[in-house]
């Protein structure tokens, strides 16, 4: 009798699910497509027989190098909301990444990196390491960005970006290629460099390296295999519900800003889009005392506004 129940249970489930799915076909609308979802059939992706990063090619003749890959594309293949993610942020973020790295001559492939690292956001880390591009704040100035209490140049992803491609090269040029640059990005250039001497070896694929390390390259490459063929692995985005950048202006300021939320509303928007726009903005005023010169997008539709607006004093962000 149990299992008689459990049956009549199971087949009015499918007749119910069966009714939703024909309702929701017979709608005109788009909808993104999830084929390898955990309560359909599984499809265990293969390894590619031809898989590289920045031209160079990754080692998988090696038997633990191949099982090392298929972990990080298993565990990005099924962790469907994190992909996702990655999935829709890319189409906001990579237009943007994407001519940076080709007008400083680094491979594309590491705009992956920059997926890792952040998962596209402006994160911060444990150890403090912020931005999309996750840096320190020692490095980031030694690759030319302002990091104090009231400008934070780490947010700023063109400004990041562009310190990434520097940091990147010296990577290169004192490693020797572009596979060791990135992982010198995880664990330190001196760190990569003092571990090929003490092994002997001169690939990323024949290092004993500690768990993150390891794993960093493998990670990137699965990213990468995702994005590049998304439907192959189950991944079917309509194109409405990708992510996608507002339309800004950009105005120069070079003196002090007594109180940003009121610079907003005087520029015809709010202090949530100011923000947004410009997250490298760390406090709600800026002293600006040797007058340098910043570039602060605002979303296109705004315009000046005649009446100056004046606010009660807030409470500095977060």
């Amino acid at each position: 009798m149990k299992f008689f129940k459990n049956g009549l249970l199971f087949l009015s489930g499918g007749i119910m699910a069966t009714f939703i799915f024909i309702s929701i076909a017979g709608k005109k609308e788009k909808h993104s497509v999830i084929i390898n979802h955990p309560n359909g059939s599984l499809v265990v992706p293969k390894i590619p027989s031809d898989l590289n990063f920045a031209g160079e090619p990754a080692k998988l003749s090696d038997t633990e190098v191949r099982e090392r890959f298929d972990r990080e594309l298993l565990v990005n293949t099924f962790w469907h909301s994190n992909t996702i993610l990655m999935l829709k942020r890319a189409n906001k973020y990579f237009p943007i990444t994407e001519p940076i790295l080709e007008k400083n001559g680094v491979p594309d492939d590491f705009k992956f990196l920059c997926m890792i690292e952040s998962g596209l956001t402006n994160a911060v880390s444990p150890a403090n390491a912020a931005g999309f591009w996750q840096f320190l704040a020692s490095t980031g100035k030694r690759y030319g960005l302002e990091v104090n209490s009231e400008i934070d140049e780490r947010y700023d992803l063109v400004k990041s970006t562009e310190a990434a491609c520097k940091y990147l090269k010296d990577n290169k040029e004192k490693l020797g290629n572009w596979t060791l640059a990135a992982a010198a990005y995880n664990m330190g250039e001196n760190g990569v460099l003092r571990q090929l001497k003490s092994q002997g070896v001169d690939s990323y694929y024949d290092l004993y390296l500690n768990s993150e390390t390891s794993r960093y390259l493998f990670r990137i490459l699965a990213a990468k295999e995702i994005y590049t063929r998304q439907k192959e692995y189950g991944f079917v985005l309509a194109e409405e519900s990708l992510y996608s950048s507002i339309p800004t202006r950009s105005i120069e300021i070079d003196s002090t800003i007594p109180n940003w939320p009121e610079f907003a509303l005087s520029q015809g928007t709010n202090y949530k889009y100011l923000k947004s726009l410009n997250p490298w903005i760390q406090k709600r005023e800026l002293n600006n005392k040797t007058k340098k010169t910043y570039s602060v997008l605002l979303p296109k539709s705004s315009k000046p506004v005649k009446e100056k607006p004046v606010l009660e004093e807030g409470d500095q962000d977060e």
